[in-house]
């Protein structure tokens, strides 16, 4: 599966093919802030977007821990109030009593707004949350990207990984405070698979305190997971001019599993959680942060 991924390099905007292994040097192609939107939005397919980035692009070498490099997330303006970040609520089969029907009438489930671009995290930062939440859950969740044209037309880039993280606790007391409960960071993987959404998304996620491990457990994201077909709940959501602005970008998550909070668990102030999504060879982790100054 192709996967491109973006950074900035020295002040300037730059993408690479591929995810590098541990410790290897990256490959990076210079481009113009905004090219691989541009490009997206006229690809018959994600895939064909790599070599057209790529082709006769400036090449440069880099070391995987070089100061002068940082990962961001996939395709995110630098204009961020231009990235919306949302996700649908309640949405695996496992929190239902019964098995979809073929012919059953599709009913959206509950749709969020989590934030701007800019208020996605990377793997290793801190992901902020109120001061006295009342109970947060880890989710880790399929990301969909998709990218407006100059019509306001959507166009499916791919998809990465995510922790929508959030103050579960809250919502249990009164369900109509869920904005409340979702204002905590959220972060993402800088690698953008340029695939159709996986049927199969399996992994592990690792809940750290003080060094030692204080709750695991295992997780299913994929769509054969999903109660709902991710083409119905996309297709409604941008059924709304709202989330069809010319050149914005949407980060669209598509709901968790039962997890931590669900076993008893109560994720700490400084705790660190690992996600590794074992199905893609893809771990990453942030700590936890009760308060703290607002970042950009």
């Amino acid at each position: 599966m192709s996967i491109l991924f973006e950074s900035e390099y020295r002040g300037e905007r730059h993408i690479g093919v591929g995810k590098p292994a541990p410790g290897e040097p990256l490959t990076l192609y210079k481009v113009q802030e905004g090219r691989l939107r541009d490009e997206f939005a006229v690809a018959v397919r994600p895939a064909d977007v790599v070599a057209a980035v790529t082709d006769g692009a400036e090449r440069v070498s880099v070391a995987a821990d070089d100061p002068d490099l940082r990962l961001l997330p996939p395709l995110l303006p630098t204009v961020t109030g231009n990235a919306l970040v949302s996700g649908f609520m309640r949405t695996h089969r496992s929190k239902y009593d019964t098995a979809p029907r073929e012919d059953e009438e599709f009913v959206p489930p509950n749709w969020f707004f989590k934030g701007l671009g800019a208020w996605l995290r990377l793997p290793g930062e801190p992901l902020v949350v109120p001061r006295k939440p009342v109970a947060l859950i880890e989710e880790p969740e399929v990301a969909l990207v998709y990218v407006n044209d100059a019509e306001g037309t959507p166009h499916y880039a791919g998809y990465t990984f995510g922790n929508d993280l959030c103050d579960i606790g809250m919502h249990r007391e009164n369900p109509g405070w869920n904005p409340y409960c979702k204002l905590c960071d959220t972060a993402v993987t800088p690698w953008l698979f340029l695939d159709e959404p996986p049927a199969s998304v399996t992994g592990r996620v690792t809940i750290e305190r003080d060094g030692v491990t204080a709750w695991d457990g295992r997780f299913d994201c994929g769509a054969d997971a999903l109660y709902f077909g991710v083409r119905d709940m996309v297709d409604h959501l941008f059924s709304f001019p709202a989330v069809r602005r010319p050149g914005l970008v949407n980060y669209v998550l598509l709901g968790a599993d039962e997890a931590s909070f669900h076993d008893g668990f109560r994720i700490a102030d400084g705790d660190r959680i690992t996600i590794d999504v074992k199905s893609h060879d893809v771990v990453f982790a942030n700590d936890i942060r009760f308060g703290g100054p607002v970042t950009s």
